[in-house]
C-alpha cells in the first residue's frame, strides 16, 4: 500500500480531537488506526476554536500517536467546520416585471440571486463587519405568484414573483482558525468539509438523497441538522441544545460530578442496573429507568425543539424520514419522541450506527462500531469525493477563495466579491409615471447593457460553472437611460382634436394640454408625477393664433351669434366669426367635408356642411344648472359638458398655486368633459393646500 493512497481526519469537535488514519479500498474503507484526545481547557465552545494554540497542541498529540501506531509521517489532513457554527438566514425577496410576463428559469436564478444577496445583508447587519461569510447553500421555502403562495413559478404569467428562501452561511474565521490550529500542528489541509456533510456520507447513501431526509448529529452542546431532497442537501440548522442538557439534570439529582454524570447516561442507554458514587463518596445503584424519569422532559423539549427546526428548515412542513447520529441522540425514547413530533411513524425515526458501516473495515480489535464514529470517518470519505471544498480563483484580478458545494458559478464569485445582483444583470431605466385625463400611464426606461464576463480570456455566461484556478474578469450591467417623452408624443396630442366653424369654415384644432394645472407647450418633457389633461376648449385669441391670423377688435367677434372679446372660450362645434387685418389660408387648416361632426348630423342632399352648421345654430339649448349655489342658464349648445360652465362664471383653472382642482356634479366627483343635465348641481374650487 502507497502512502499517497493513506488519508488522515481530524473531527475537532468542543470536547475532544477524534484522529482516524485509513485507506478506500473499492467500496471498503479500511480503519488503520484512531485516537481520541480530549481537550485540557475549554479551548473551544460550541465548536468554535477560541484557543487556537490549545487545540493545535491537542491536534498534534493525536497526530504522534497516530504516527506511532501506523509508523506514517502525517502531514496533511482533512478537516471539517462544524454545522453549529453555520449562518442560517430566512429572508423574502420579490422581483417585479416591467409588465406581465411569462417567468422563465433564469428569472427565477435571479430571484435567488436576489435572495443570497438580501441574507447576506442581513447577516452583515446582525454580525461583526470585518467577518466575511461563504454562502455554502441556500433552498427556497415558498414562492409567490402575484402575492398568492405557488408551488412553481416556471412558465406562469405574473406581474411580481416572490420567494422565501433559506440562505446558510459559514464565517470565514471559523476556515481560518480550522488552518491556523492544523498549522500549529505541523499539518496542511487537503480537504475542507461541513461536518453534516461528512456524516451524511455515511449515514444517508447518495440514492437515499433523492427523498427528503433529515439528518440529526446530536452532539454534546448542539444538536445540528441538515436536510436532503432531490439529491443534494438542502438547508442546514442548528438548536443549542443536546446531550449536556440531561448530563446536567443528572449532575445536580445524583449529587456527582460532570464526567460521572455522562457516565450514568451512557450506561443508561443499555439498560439495567448502574452504580456510580457520589461527591460525598458514598456508592449508589439505581435502575436505568430512573435515569429515563430524569431526563424525559429534556428529552422531550429537544426533540420538539429539532422536529420545530426541521420543518422550517424544509419549507414548514416534515421530512419523510430522519436520521440520528452523534452520542446524545443514543438516549433513551428519543427517536421515539422526535417521530411524535414530526407526525410519522416511528420506524422512520432511526439512530444510525453500526449498520450504516458494514462496508467500514475496523483494523483495531478494540474498536466498537457507533454513531460517534460517523462523522471522524465521514471526514475521510469526503476525501475522495471532492478532494478539496475550497477552491482559488483569480477575480478581476484579486485571488478569492470560495466554498465548493459542487454547484458554483461565476455569479457566485461575483457576490463574493461584492458585486451585487443589479450589477451581474442589465437594468431597464427609470420609468415615468403620470396621468392623462385621469388615467394612469407610464413611460419605461431602456434596458441597460449585460455584465461582460470571461473566463480564461473566452466570454462565457454569468451562470456558468467555475473551475479551478480560472481567471475571472467580470465588467458590471449598466443601468439604461430612464424614460423620456414629450406631450407632442402623447396619443391624446396627435389623435385628438377640436373643430370649429370659422367664418363658414370647418377648422381642426389640436387639443390644447394643461399639466398639473397650467399650459404647456408641445414640447414639455413629462415628469414623474404629472398630471395631464386635454382642455376641451380654446380662447378666441389662441384659436386665432393657431391659425395664424390677426383679429380686427374694430368689428364685432360672434360666437354661436353672440357678442364676445378674445378671451372667451370656445368649444367642440362653436361658430366664430370675426374679422382679420390678413387673409386667411383656411386650406392649411380646414377640416375634410364632414370630418369631426356628431353622428347624427350626417349631411344628406342638398345640404352642405355649411347648412348643416345653420341646423346646429338653430338647435342649440338654454339649460339651467346651479353653480356653487348659484343659478346660472348654459346658453348656445345643444349639449353640455362639465367644462362649459367656464363661459358663464369667473374662474381660471390655471392659477393653481400647488393646489389640485376639485369638479362635483350632484354630490360625485366628475371630470371635464362629463354630460351636464338640467337643474344638475355643479361645484368647482381649489382644495386647501
Amino acid at each position: 500500500m502507497e502512502k499517497k493512497d493513506i488519508v488522515f481526519g481530524l473531527d475537532i469537535g468542543t470536547r475532544n480531537v477524534i484522529g482516524t488514519v485509513g485507506y478506500l479500498d473499492g467500496e471498503e474503507f479500511h480503519v488503520i488506526a484512531q485516537n481520541l484526545k480530549e481537550h485540557d481547557t475549554r479551548a473551544m465552545l460550541d465548536g468554535q476554536i477560541h484557543d487556537i494554540g490549545r487545540v493545535g497542541a491537542t491536534c498534534e498529540e493525536v497526530k504522534k500517536e497516530l504516527q506511532e501506531q501506523t509508523g506514517l509521517t502525517l502531514s496533511e489532513v482533512c478537516i471539517a467546520a462544524a454545522g453549529r457554527v453555520l449562518r442560517t438566514i430566512t429572508t423574502h425577496v420579490e422581483l417585479e416585471f416591467p409588465e406581465e410576463t411569462v417567468v422563465t428559469g433564469e428569472d427565477l436564478h435571479t430571484l435567488d440571486m436576489l435572495g443570497i444577496e438580501q441574507a447576506g445583508k442581513e447577516i452583515k447587519g446582525d454580525e461583526d463587519n470585518k467577518y466575511k461569510f461563504f454562502c455554502v447553500g441556500y433552498s427556497t421555502v415558498k414562492y409567490y405568484l402575484n402575492g398568492d403562495p405557488f408551488s412553481s413559478l416556471e412558465d406562469h404569467k405574473a406581474d411580481v414573483i416572490g420567494e422565501d428562501i433559506i440562505v446558510t452561511f459559514l464565517p470565514e474565521d471559523v476556515v481560518d482558525g480550522l488552518y491556523s490550529a492544523v498549522g500549529k500542528a505541523g499539518l496542511s489541509v487537503a480537504n475542507l468539509t461541513l461536518e453534516p456533510i461528512a456524516a451524511i456520507n455515511v449515514a444517508i447513501p447518495q440514492n437515499f438523497r433523492m427523498l427528503n431526509i433529515a439528518l440529526i448529529d446530536v452532539g454534546a452542546g448542539t444538536s445540528d441538522i441538515c436536510v436532503t431532497k432531490d439529491g443534494s442537501i438542502i438547508a442546514y440548522g442548528m438548536i443549542p441544545m443536546a446531550g449536556d442538557e440531561l448530563t446536567e439534570v443528572l449532575v445536580h439529582e445524583f449529587l456527582v460530578d460532570f464526567a460521572t454524570a455522562e457516565t450514568i447516561k451512557r450506561a443508561s442507554t443499555e439498560g439495567g442496573d448502574i452504580t456510580y458514587e457520589d461527591i460525598m463518596g458514598i456508592s449508589h445503584t439505581i435502575k436505568s429507568e430512573d435515569v429515563w424519569k430524569l431526563t424525559d422532559p429534556i428529552m422531550k423539549k429537544i426533540a420538539a425543539e429539532v422536529a420545530a427546526k426541521i420543518k422550517e428548515l424544509n419549507g414548514d412542513k416534515s421530512v419523510s424520514a430522519a436520521f440520528v447520529v452523534g452520542g446524545g441522540g443514543k438516549i433513551h425514547g428519543f427517536t421515539d419522541a422526535l417521530a411524535d413530533e414530526l407526525k410519522i411513524v416511528s420506524e422512520r425515526v432511526a439512530l444510525r450506527g453500526e449498520e450504516v458501516m458494514k462496508n467500514i473495515i475496523f483494523e483495531q480489535d478494540d474498536i466498537k462500531k457507533d454513531s460517534l464514529l460517523v462523522t471522524p470517518i465521514g471526514i475521510c470519505l469526503n476525501y475522495y469525493e471532492t478532494k478539496n471544498n475550497f477552491i482559488m480563483i483569480h477575480f478581476n484580478g484579486e485571488m478569492m477563495k470560495l466554498y465548493d458545494n459542487g454547484q458554483l458559478t461565476i455569479v457566485d464569485a461575483a457576490m463574493q466579491a461584492g458585486f451585487s445582483a443589479e450589477q451581474l444583470f442589465p437594468r431597464r431605466g427609470r420609468e415615468i409615471n403620470f396621468t392623462v385625463n385621469g388615467v394612469s400611464r407610464m413611460i419605461r426606461g431602456t434596458e441597460g447593457e449585460s455584465a461582460v464576463v470571461k473566463m480564461n480570456g473566452k466570454p462565457v455566461g454569468i451562470n456558468t460553472p467555475l473551475e479551478f484556478n480560472c481567471d475571472i474578469e467580470l465588467t458590471p450591467s449598466t443601468v439604461g437611460a430612464g424614460g423620456n417623452g414629450t406631450i407632442a408624443d402623447l396619443a391624446e396630442f396627435t389623435t385628438e382634436y377640436l373643430y370649429f366653424t370659422v367664418c363658414g369654415h370647418r377648422v381642426k384644432c389640436p387639443k390644447f394640454v394643461e399639466v398639473n394645472g397650467s399650459m404647456e407647450p408641445p414640447t414639455y418633457s413629462v415628469k414623474e408625477g404629472d398630471v395631464i389633461e386635454t382642455r376641451p376648449f380654446y380662447t378666441v385669441g389662441q384659436l386665432a393664433e393657431f391659425m395664424d391670423v390677426n383679429v380686427d377688435e374694430r368689428y364685432e367677434i360672434l360666437v354661436n351669434n353672440r357678442p364676445s372679446s378674445l378671451d372667451s372660450l370656445v368649444y367642440e362645434n362653436f361658430v366664430i366669426d370675426w374679422t382679420t387685418t390678413t387673409p386667411v389660408a383656411f386650406g392649411d387648416y380646414e377640416a375634410e367635408e364632414g370630418e369631426g361632426l356628431p353622428e347624427d348630423f350626417v349631411p344628406t342632399e342638398p345640404e352642405t356642411v355649411s347648412d348643416v352648421h345653420t341646423k346646429m345654430k338653430d338647435e342649440l339649448l338654454d339649460m339651467p344648472v346651479t353653480i356653487n349655489g348659484k343659478k346660472v342658464t348654459l346658453k348656445g349648445k345643444k349639449e353640455y359638458i362639465f367644462v362649459d360652465i367656464y363661459n358663464v362664471i369667473d374662474f381660471d383653472p390655471s392659477e393653481s398655486n400647488g393646489r389640485s382642482l376639485i369638479t362635483m356634479i350632484n354630490g360625485q366627483k366628475c371630470g371635464y368633459s362629463d354630460t351636464l343635465q338640467e337643474n344638475d348641481e355643479v361645484e368647482i374650487r381649489w382644495s386647501s393646500l
